[in-house]
């Protein structure tokens, strides 16, 4: 038990959304969770900068969870939570774009509860909405897309995952956009899936680092979107945009290209 403990006796846990990437994304509401912690467990996804709103004397514990990484086992980060809580810690586990959408949050908060343990639920932005925001288009159009499905690429072992074929053709009928988490490793798959669904010629964009300064994107088609991602060489994390909202960004690429191009010209 830490010498301490007593003095910050109850102990307590928040899930924070540290958002997509870009530390200036955070809540003001995640900011002061951060600053009130004694103990953070920071995922890879959170930039480094997130952390400067900690306290100085707060303990900071890098538990790694990135697909086809080397990862800290949940269990582990689970016991580790509940223990901190049990010694009157101030527990902050910090996780990349929201707690609630495919960062295991609601995994986290049922194993909680089930010690007996309160939790508090901070949201950030999701990559999904940040990358497209950062082109420029929007998730939903009323002349383009009526909802939006946020969808992972990734099955946990022992699950047969997505029917790709029944959500394309779902999202045909419906005007739907489709926002895939972590569906590059699984590409081809969920290609071949859509496309009995939707048109080849369907807009996608893939959106790499989505708000860092490193970000990188491709505008593509269903049709070409495997070869384009390899031809680019984009990786995870990636997030991949499927629908008619994505002309949106397509045509903001462009008068974006004719504008550099008159600049360049009036230059010369």
């Amino acid at each position: 038990m830490r010498p301490d403990a007593t003095a910050l006796r109850p102990g307590h846990c928040t899930l924070v959304g540290a958002g997509p990437g870009d530390p200036e994304l955070l809540t003001i509401k995640a900011v002061k969770a951060i600053a009130s912690a004694t103990l953070l467990l920071v995922d890879d996804l959170v930039n480094d900068a997130v952390l400067d709103h900690a306290s100085p004397t707060a303990r900071i514990v890098h538990v790694g969870k990135r697909g086809g990484c080397q990862s800290t086992p949940q269990a582990f980060i689970d016991k580790l939570m509940i223990t901190a809580v049990q010694e009157g810690e101030h527990v902050v586990r910090l996780k990349g774009g929201d707690p609630f959408i495919f960062g295991r949050g609601g995994e986290e908060v049922e194993h909680l509860r089930a010690a007996g343990i309160d939790v508090a639920v901070i949201n950030g932005i999701t990559s999904g909405l940040a990358g497209m925001s950062s082109l420029g288009a929007p998730l939903t159009h009323r002349e383009h897309a009526h909802g939006v499905v946020f969808v992972t690429g990734h099955a946990k072992p022992g699950d047969s995952g997505t029917d790709w074929v029944q959500l394309a053709h779902t999202a045909k009928q419906a005007k739907l956009t489709l926002v895939i988490y972590m569906g590059v490793s699984s590409l081809d798959a969920i290609c071949q899936g859509l496309m009995q669904g939707l048109p080849a010629s369907t807009p996608v964009a893939v959106v790499q680092h989505a708000t860092l300064p490193h970000q990188r994107q491709a505008l593509t088609t269903l049709g070409q979107l495997v070869v384009t991602v390899q031809h680019q060489q984009l990786q995870s994390p990636s997030i991949i945009v499927v629908g008619d909202v994505v002309q949106g960004a397509r045509a903001w690429a462009t008068q974006n290209t004719v504008s550099q191009n008159t600049a360049s010209q009036k230059a010369a």
